[in-house]
């Protein structure tokens, strides 16, 4: 088990990074990992179904992105909007940020913007000189790994199918592989994390010990908890699923103040920080289904710490050979 970033490497050709959906959500591959044999077996996703048992519970996360990309009228800023903190005032990323310091100007459409605070992660706090929703006429902001401008594909397709909670401002894409015909014969809950910035963000430290997550909002209703507490194995999809999931276990396990090996989340609502990396006892997830992730990233930890860290990149090894597409509208991968 390895806390070093650089143990979590690995080359990738530019050409697999998948640059649009498949034609279809079901149509993804998908490897399967055993991990008890070390196992990988080449799939498609249309066949999840036969990889399941009586008994277990898809875990969904059913936050929805938000459209908060939007350019400056002169095309000459970027700007991520990230919360609206009041009637006029906004939490945002911007792109080149050396135009966009503390005092700096520019125009959307016809508001004006004034830079108020630059906060220590870089973040800009701006200021209109009238109240409107940027989100009305904005973009889907897709990952800067996809190279190009969304489109009205997007609007449809890096969106699950059963997203309801407004609030990311990246998708859950293990969850873009579904359809509602898929998820009607599967036993399945929802919970919500809001895809926050931090999945931007590179890890900077190569002690992964010293890194800190950006906070995201989740919530876990009373039903969910129910079903997830009964189920025979809990099959999360994606690794934000896994952020909510352990982080209320953990919680949990706190409040009742006892170590157990029975599964137990409660209903609840709050901000999470946590950072799964090897070595990691998991509490809840059993099974995971998730994308492929970047090299050195947070999420290829999470995994890491789920199948084994020299079990999982040679398993990307093998995907790279068989060219398998990476990343958001790439291809997924079952962990069992």
């Amino acid at each position: 088990m390895s806390a070093r970033l650089s143990d979590y490497d690995y080359d990738l050709p530019r050409e697999l990074i998948a640059q649009r959906p498949p034609r279809h959500r079901e149509d993804a591959r998908m490897m399967v990992l055993r991990r008890d044999q070390e196992t990988i077996e080449h799939r498609q996703f249309r066949e999840l179904q036969t990889f399941l048992q009586p008994g277990d519970l898809l875990v969904l996360n059913d936050t929805r992105v938000l459209p908060a990309r939007r350019f400056s009228t002169d095309g000459a800023i970027e700007f991520l909007f990230l919360e609206h903190l009041g009637p006029r005032r906004w939490k945002c990323l911007v792109k080149p940020g050396r135009k966009m310091r503390a005092g700096a100007t520019a125009k959307i459409d016809t508001v004006d913007l004034r830079v108020e605070e630059v906060t220590p992660e870089g973040e800009r706090i701006v200021a209109l000189d009238e109240a409107v929703d940027l989100y009305a006429r904005g973009s889907m902001p897709l990952p800067p790994y996809i190279g190009r401008a969304s489109d009205e594909e997007d609007k449809a397709r890096y969106q699950t199918v059963f997203a309801q909670q407004a609030g990311a401002v990246a998708a859950p894409t293990a969850g873009l592989h579904f359809t509602q015909e898929i998820l009607k014969e599967i036993p399945h809950a929802f919970v919500t994390l809001h895809v926050g910035i931090g999945t931007f963000l590179p890890v900077r430290s190569e002690d992964a010990a010293d890194h800190r997550m950006h906070a995201e909002s989740f919530s876990i209703s009373p039903e969910a908890a129910n079903k997830i507490n009964k189920a025979q194995r809990v099959v999360a999809v994606g690794t934000t699923v896994v952020r909510v999931l352990e982080t209320v276990a953990l919680e949990t396990q706190l409040l009742q103040a006892v170590e157990s090996n029975q599964r137990k989340v409660m209903a609840q609502s709050g901000e999470t920080d946590i950072f799964i990396y090897p070595p990691y006892r998991f509490r809840v997830v059993d099974c995971l289904l998730t994308n492929f992730h970047l090299p050195c990233s947070t999420l290829l930890m999470l995994v890491s710490a789920f199948a084994g860290r020299e079990f999982l990149l040679r398993a990307y090894q093998e995907a790279i050979r068989e060219r398998y597409r990476f990343y958001s509208y790439g291809d997924c991968m079952l962990i069992l």
